[in-house]
């Protein structure tokens, strides 16, 4: 009889299975998961007890219970609703990264644009952008996807703009001094030096750029008397004082910028997580 060697064992297979699983475990057990969770879970507990002990009803006041129903209730449209305020967002952040990365590399580069632009920059800013939501609209009639799309644009690309100017404005004449004496082009500068030292700022900004997006974009959808989107949704439950509606809406937009936020945040890690320091 034949002799027939056991097979053996798959380490390689079994190794890698545990490591995925490790990861994973490890991934749903981290401190990055677990602490923003708890914080949800106290404010939540906090908004209900809130209620609870002033014994407000759900005409002034709704409360976390409340909302379950709502959603269960409504849940095509805010699916429906949902997916248009995002995509309008989203488009204005686009726009906002491109117009205002374009801005902050004209002032960064430049001294005397910085001069001229900073001051109609800030002016523009200052103005509330409340005040300028009936004007595009009354401007614009009929179109609300470009009227929603440019108030996003224009409250979220100040801080890019501000954020990549200084970050260019304020890099080091010695790293240019040296990279222009070894015979490198300004290109070359800026893709070696200029762009890794303004992407932490430029990171930082559009983090804040995200929640601006998100108010311009409900702003147009309140206001305008076209407007789709869960700003339409929640200016139905204050027409039909539906409280517990309303506050839905409201978590479905902090839902919706929290992922934006995080979204942000991976692309922080992969460009530019260099620049993270290790805490104790």
């Amino acid at each position: 009889m034949a002799y027939v060697p056991a097979p053996l064992p798959d380490t390689g297979r079994d190794s890698a299975t545990a490591a995925m699983k490790g990861g994973v475990l490890g991934a749903l057990t981290s401190r990055a998961l677990l602490a923003p969770l708890a914080a949800v879970v106290v404010f939540l507990v906090f908004w209900e007890g809130l209620v609870w002990i002033n014994g407000w009803p759900d005409y002034v006041m709704a409360s976390p219970s409340d909302l379950p129903p709502a959603y269960a209730k409504y849940w095509e449209l805010f699916i429906v609703m949902g997916w248009q305020t995002l995509w309008r967002t989203v488009v204005g952040l686009i726009l906002a990264v491109v117009v205002g990365l374009g801005i902050g590399m004209l002032m960064g580069f430049s001294r005397t644009m910085r001069d001229a632009l900073y001051p109609l920059l800030v002016g523009f800013n200052a103005v509330p952008k409340a005040t300028v939501v009936p004007i595009v609209a009354l401007l614009f009639v009929g179109q609300h996807d470009f009227n929603t799309v440019l108030i996003a644009f224009m409250i979220s690309f100040f801080p890019i703009a501000v954020s990549v100017s200084i970050g260019l404005s304020t890099l080091e004449p010695e790293y240019r001094d040296i990279l222009r004496s070894l015979g490198a082009s300004q290109t070359t500068i800026f893709w070696k030096i200029a762009l890794p030292k303004t992407l932490p700022e430029f990171f930082g900004a559009l983090k804040v750029a995200v929640t601006l997006a998100f108010i311009g974009t409900n702003l147009m959808e309140i206001v305008s008397p076209h407007g789709r989107g869960l700003g339409a949704l929640f200016d139905s439950g204050k027409t039909n004082s539906d409280y517990p509606l309303m506050f839905a809406v409201l978590i479905a937009l902090a839902f919706l910028g929290i992922v934006l936020y995080y979204v942000v945040v991976w692309l922080e890690r992969t460009f530019a997580g260099w620049a993270e320091r290790p805490q104790g």
